[in-house]
């Protein structure tokens, strides 16, 4: 079922785009000093963290143009099951995740293992903006301005051996403070190939919006996968392994005859309970055909070439 954001919000509480503009230079001119400590972001600037100098900005030529999503609705309609299944569950329930301290262990067929802490992934790169659709299954898409750097960036620290083919993600997974209902096999997990995870436009993801990325929307890292649909796209991350075979992912294990492993968003293959050919763009009411790849298609099209995308969906 598509549930649609209330429209009970005002536009006054929303930030005005040339205030939030305005805001973002000033931050930049000043060597972009972002939040990153575990204070609850529940729809309002995490100002209350501990400041993490970045580093300035520069936009992706990989962004779109499109409108974006609004910030508000951004941070407060978020699949995070974790934290519970509505909507609006993760908002009000992710507060409890303390995003300090936090490492990210990359293991398997390396020739460098490693652990890397958040703050050695925040200066392992340039960081930058990239403007990026994101599309669920359930047929609503949003644009947003990720912050991060190339996902290859960290792989290549590693050095990949001949062997690795696949990349698994595993997100955090506390019992104390998260769902406890069996709805998906916890940890989380999810899983990409090696040359889908070296693409370019794959992003390991630090913040949105010019903040920090706020706990519900998958803090302190995730990944983004934009020509997949958004359960693709790990959040919480806390180890990325490189292995042989195609590794089991959370949604494919739950329902495998919905969710593939490849889960490449394609408006030629519905999902059985409903059409993926069209979507609705978050703030809008009218639907919007939906593009091959998610409007990604000449960047990606040639990893898949040859494939038969019915039946490796």
């Amino acid at each position: 079922m598509l549930i649609l954001p209330s429209n009970d919000t005002a536009p006054s509480e929303i930030t005005p785009r040339d205030l939030f503009d305005n805001r973002r230079r000033f931050l930049q001119a000043a060597g972009l000093t972002l939040a990153a400590g575990a204070a609850a972001w529940i729809g309002a600037v995490p100002s209350a963290r501990a400041a993490t100098k970045l580093g300035p900005l520069a936009r992706s030529p990989l962004s779109t143009d499109e409108a974006q999503t609004p910030f508000k609705s951004v941070t407060t309609y978020n699949n995070y099951y974790e934290f519970g299944t509505e909507k609006e569950d993760p908002a009000e329930n992710a507060g409890k995740l303390q995003v300090r301290p936090w490492t990210v262990r990359v293991e398997g067929l390396v020739g460098k293992p490693r652990t890397f802490d958040i703050d050695d992934l925040i200066k392992l790169a340039p960081l930058e903006e990239r403007i990026y659709r994101l599309r669920c299954v359930e047929a609503w898409s949003m644009v947003i301005p990720w912050l991060g750097f190339p996902l290859s960036a960290l792989l290549k620290q590693v050095e990949p051996q001949g062997s690795a083919k696949y990349v698994q993600f595993v997100s955090h997974y506390d019992p104390k403070i998260m769902l406890r209902r069996p709805v998906l096999d916890w940890p989380y997990t999810e899983g990409l190939r090696l040359d889908e995870a070296m693409h370019p436009l794959t992003l390991l993801t630090l913040g949105l919006y010019g903040e920090v990325l706020p706990n519900q929307n998958g803090a302190p890292v995730r990944v983004i996968v934009p020509w997949k649909y958004g359960f693709k796209s790990a959040k919480s991350i806390v180890a990325i392994r490189l292995v042989e075979k195609e590794p089991p992912t959370a949604w494919n294990k739950a329902a495998p005859s919905e969710y593939g492993f490849y889960s490449n968003v394609n408006p030629q293959v519905d999902h059985p309970r409903w059409s993926q050919a069209s979507e609705r763009r978050i703030g809008e009411f009218r639907k919007r055909p939906t593009p091959m790849f998610n409007g990604y298609a000449e960047q990606v099209a040639s990893l898949y070439q040859g494939m038969d995308l019915r039946r490796n969906f």
